[in-house]
């Protein structure tokens, strides 16, 4: 019998590398998880107390350690991205095999861009100017067609906040944020999808 397996992926913060491990859903269910970098710096752990999961995530963008509290579904159903708290970046991925692979892929593109930027000093205001301007050129002509950018309370009024990795879309009347990455090819591909944006609203 083939059981369900799901695929646990982050970034090593020692070494850098990608770490990759698949556990059954049935081995989730029954007890806590590790999967460690080869490297042996550090360890991604799952805990289960019988209705939340615990997943202790190694962030190979900060150096440090997050915890985040997940349902079941979360960790045992679809694709799932945890966030990295102090950098709002997505710093592990649960899933399928080849989604995880997919989007570890990117993560690691991403921090080697980080990595660069900080050699490099504080003379680079983005993470990558290149796609940052071409997401800011892009926002522009989505923001010129009629409604192209509204929020779901209503409101056509917004401003823009430009981050290193990003653009914040902000609704002038309710506050909600909309958050549109510009860090790597994928994102700016992303964005050429759309042809409007709507912010969420609160």
């Amino acid at each position: 019998m083939n059981e369900d397996m799901r695929t646990f992926g982050y970034l090593c913060p020692k070494c850098g590398k990608s770490v990759m491990g698949a556990r059954s859903i049935f081995a989730l269910e029954a007890a806590d998880a590790e999967i460690a970098c080869g490297c042996g710096g550090s360890v991604l752990r799952t805990e289960f107390d019988g209705e939340k999961y615990r997943v202790y995530v190694p962030c190979g963008i900060c150096g440090e350690t997050h915890t985040a509290v997940c349902a079941p579904d979360r960790v045992l159903r679809g694709g799932t991205a945890l966030g990295c708290a102090r950098t709002k970046q997505f710093c592990c991925f649960i899933g399928p095999e080849g989604t995880v692979e997919k989007n570890l892929r990117e993560l690691a593109i991403l921090a080697e861009k980080e990595k660069q930027q900080e050699g490099a000093g504080d003379q680079e205001a983005f993470l990558d100017n290149v796609i940052m301007y071409e997401v800011l050129s892009e926002l522009k002509d989505i923001a010129a067609r009629k409604d192209g950018v509204t929020c779901a309370c209503g409101s056509k009024r917004y401003g823009m906040e430009i981050r290193r990795s990003a653009v914040d879309l902000v609704c002038r009347d309710c506050g909600a944020k909309l958050r549109i990455p510009a860090a790597t090819d994928r994102d700016l591909d992303d964005l050429c999808c759309h042809m409007k944006l709507v912010i969420p609203g609160k």
